[in-house]
């Protein structure tokens, strides 16, 4: 076998005359959906693949569906005869377009061979001259193919070459996924050698010393590698000490490195080039002069061989030294570390000379977290999952690190400013944690989250959260999390129902989730908990409302602090703090006003007037007047008011202060430290049964069942335990996949759907939403965009948790709480 190697992600172009074998090849060594013929897309746009007319339409579209197989960094191959030197230079170009790497794979068989392959096939109808020109024009292009931009170049001369071939398909330089940290990510150090050994000691790394003491290497105890930036050199006090550092690290494993734009000046000045010895290259070259030649040699290959980026942990991460746009991630160009190496500018100039840089940041809304150096900052701060390390330590800042994935950042500071800067650095300005700016939440914003990517919430949802977060809501300080709308069942086709289980156990079966647990939905109000082990706290609603005066609610919470003592779950979960997710009862400790505003006036009203109206239509049909079908309905309606009425009036009992009111916990949130997505519901529930035990008059449990959603006989058993549930009155239940966050083909399925009982929907549709009619127009509901929002809310609020276990600032809590609350005044129907 002779190895053909191919990087992985590549546009491959198979060169050779007609009947040189090159789609019977490229069947044998790509993918179905990696070739595009050139006769395929001519029978796309003729109906005939010999059809020659249409030979510039068919390359049309054959390098638009190569285009866009690219822009998706796919591997493409590229089956046409591409002998002439136009037709390669449009597939270079194509490749330079989309920043991958052209390669050529050449089928140079003998013109008899190809001939007899023609002639066996009677769709080549055309002479052998055709042949013979398309192997002299192959002929005159072989040496020249690396001059036309082909990065790879692979030649089989004979048939035996070519069913000896194997295509080899290797990582491209800057692929790193296969490593998944952790990372400590070093900013620009800039010959800075003394600051650098402080932060990988501060870091936790155990430096070696040679002989003479100087460091030559770092090693975590715990694995973890060090990735540095770039811009190890220039203007500081020791860069061959740095370089001297780095450069052992690099080459035991326990770091990596991507080239800065100072790197790559050094590397042209020690290998004889002229360039310009500015911006601190004269200090670095005078200090690697009292260096031997071995070690310039090696500070050299070093350098130069310094890929322009690092693509790292399965893609979620990217380093570069000047940051790098999402569609440059994994490529490989001149613009790629161009870009990586040096950014991008505006073409204008600052008051000091200086290059203003393009805020490509900004601009951002990649999925992997990019960090990178450069333009130094006085402190780091995350825009749009990118972040800045380069704090400016040589000019008497920082020098910081980030821990990955914890998002630590670490520093160290300068021991004195070594080099004076043409721009003013200014002073370190960094934000207190606990402190919001009203900007972060002005506007259109996008929130990137790790198990739905990017949510966009719009400037008018953002305008209208600001003032219920601004007037009505608790304290930020305290509002950890905020729970997600939840998604309705698909609509029921049986006569008599709008919702039923069936549809929520199909629901889960399609995205392969086989076993659900059906929880009791209390008829209350959803509730958020937050309960700290020595005092304080806070209980909230879905919206961030206190439910109870300040006294009312630092009495409910010591009850419940308590109830979690009682239960050992302080000790168990080692946490100074719990959030747990309630529905709080009864409902009309929360809606009395609503109660008594619109249920009950809408009820009362009714109960007044239909049955004097169906009084005198008896009346009158008594007299012989023809009202039957009035009076009909007008007795159906004043019947379905009574079920109006009796259905909301299980929702409500009296309290008085806190007697009465009941928790109903069904899931542990977060607490110091930890979330608990990936526990099953059946461990949050005895968790919740462990508080009912504690404290029995203040917690209620929560019923449920466990279904098979592949069992007719289990989700029969399911469907029966719901309809004795809503026969006693209750509201319904809850269903979900009983291992808690299930992720799908395209990311998280659905948290929970709600199944709702018959007599409880009429609360939420009327009186007569039980009608034949009326229940006829409600299936035509819409449900698609209240299960987006229900997706989205959910994938922010598992942020909110992320980040508040972590520690991380309260200001990035905040906006992903902020976000779910500027979701809710999306326009969707609130009866779903």
């Amino acid at each position: 076998m002779t190895d053909l190697v191919i990087p992985q992600l590549s546009l491959v172009a198979l060169i050779g005359a007609s009947g040189s074998g090159k789609s019977t090849f490229a069947g044998r060594h790509f993918g179905p959906y990696e070739v595009i013929s050139s006769d395929f897309c001519r029978g796309l746009v003729s109906g005939d693949e010999n059809d020659q007319a249409a030979t510039s339409d068919a390359f049309d579209v054959l390098y638009y569906i190569a285009g866009k197989r690219l822009a998706a960094g796919r591997l493409t191959v590229v089956d046409a005869t591409n002998v002439q030197p136009e037709a390669r230079r449009k597939l270079v170009e194509l490749a330079r377009a989309h920043d991958v790497l052209p390669v050529a794979i050449v089928l140079d068989l003998p013109e008899k061979l190809c001939l007899e392959r023609n002639a066996a096939r009677p769709d080549r109808a055309f002479g052998a001259h055709v042949v013979r020109r398309q192997r002299e024009q192959l002929r005159r292009s072989l040496r020249g193919l690396a001059r036309e931009g082909f990065r790879k170049t692979h030649v089989l001369r004979s048939a035996e070459e070519v069913d000896a071939a194997h295509i080899v398909r290797e990582r491209l330089p800057n692929d790193f996924r296969h490593e998944t940290g952790p990372f400590d990510v070093i900013g620009d150090v800039h010959g800075c050698r003394a600051e650098l050994e402080s932060l990988l000691d501060k870091l936790g790394y155990a430096i070696a010393r040679d002989g003479t003491g100087r460091a030559v290497d770092a090693a975590h105890p715990a694995g973890r590698t060090a990735v540095f930036v770039g811009d190890l050199v220039d203007r500081g006090p020791d860069s061959p000490g740095v370089l001297r550092l780095v450069m052992g690290m690099v080459t035991a494993g326990h770091a990596l490195a991507v080239p800065g734009n100072h790197e790559n000046k050094l590397v042209r000045a020690l290998s004889g080039r002229n360039v310009q010895v500015t911006h601190g290259l004269a200090e670095t070259l005078e200090q690697l002069a009292g260096e031997t030649d071995e070690f310039r040699k090696q500070v050299e290959v070093f350098a130069r061989d310094l890929v322009s980026h690092l693509v790292l942990d399965g893609g979620r991460l990217v380093v570069a030294h000047a940051g790098l746009p999402e569609a440059y991630h994994g490529r490989a160009s001149a613009r790629v570390r161009g870009f990586a190496l040096y950014g991008d500018t505006t073409g204008e100039t600052d008051e000091f000379g200086l290059p203003v840089r393009y805020p490509w940041a900004n601009d951002y809304r990649g999925a992997a977290t990019v960090l990178y150096g450069h333009t130094p900052v006085p402190a780091p701060e995350w825009v749009n999952n990118t972040l800045c390390l380069d704090t400016g330590c040589v000019f008497g800042g920082r020098l910081t690190a980030l821990r990955y994935p914890e998002k630590e950042v670490v520093s160290v500071d300068a021991e004195r400013v070594w080099y004076a800067p043409v721009k003013p650095f200014p002073a370190v300005a960094q934000r207190l944690p606990d402190v919001l700016d009203i900007t972060d939440v002005l506007g259109k914003r996008i929130v990137e989250t790790r198990h739905l990517g990017r949510v966009t919430v719009g400037e008018d949802n953002a305008a209208g959260a600001l003032e219920v977060m601004s007037r009505f809501a608790i304290d930020p300080g305290r509002l950890l999390y905020l729970p997600p709308t939840m998604a309705p069942c698909a609509t029921s086709a049986r006569p008599d129902r709008l919702e039923h289980p069936a549809e929520a156990f199909a629901a889960y079966r399609s995205d392969g989730v086989s076993e659900v647990i059906c929880e009791e939905k209390h008829m209350g109000s959803r509730a958020v908990a937050l309960v700290r082990r020595d005092e304080g706290g806070a209980l909230y609603t879905r919206t961030g409302r206190p439910f109870f005066a300040p006294a009312l609610t630092a009495s409910l919470l010591d009850r419940l602090r308590a109830a979690i003592a009682a239960a050992g779950l302080w000790d168990e979960l080692g946490t100074g703090w719990l959030l747990l997710d309630c529905e709080l009862l009864p409902w009309s400790a929360k809606a009395g006003e609503l109660l008594r505003g619109q249920y009950a006036a809408v009820g009362a009203a009714a109960r007044a007037a239909l049955p004097a109206a169906v009084a005198a239509l008896e009346t009158a049909q008594a007299a012989g007047l023809d009202v039957a079908a009035l009076l009909e309905r007008t007795s159906a309606r004043a019947d379905n008011a009574r079920a109006f009425t009796d259905a909301y009036r299980v929702y409500c009992w009296p309290t008085d202060g806190l007697e009465g009111v009941q928790l109903a916990p069904f899931q542990v949130l977060a607490s110091e430290g930890s979330t608990y997505h990936d526990r099953d519901h059946g461990w949050h529930l005895a968790i919740a049964d462990r508080l009912v035990e504690a404290a029995p008059e203040l917690i209620r449990t929560t019923r449920r069942l466990v279904v098979d959603t592949t069992d007719p006989q289990s989700s029969a058993a399911g469907a029966a335990w719901w309809e004795e549930l809503t026969a006693a009155g209750g509201e319904g239940m809850v269903v979900k996949p009983l291992a808690n966050l299930v992720r799908g083909r395209h990311g998280p399925v659905q948290p929970g759907i709600k199944v709702r009982g018959r007599e409880y929907l009429r609360i939420i549709y009327g009186p007569d939403y039980t009608e034949p009619a009326n229940l006829e127009r409600l299936r035509q509901r819409s449900l698609g965009r209240k299960r987006s929002l229900a997706l989205r809310e959910y994938a922010l609020g598992l942020e909110a948790l992320e980040r508040a276990a972590a520690g991380e600032p309260l200001w990035r809590i905040h906006e992903p709480v902020f976000a779910v609350l500027a979701l809710e005044s999306e326009p969707v129907d609130p009866r779903l």
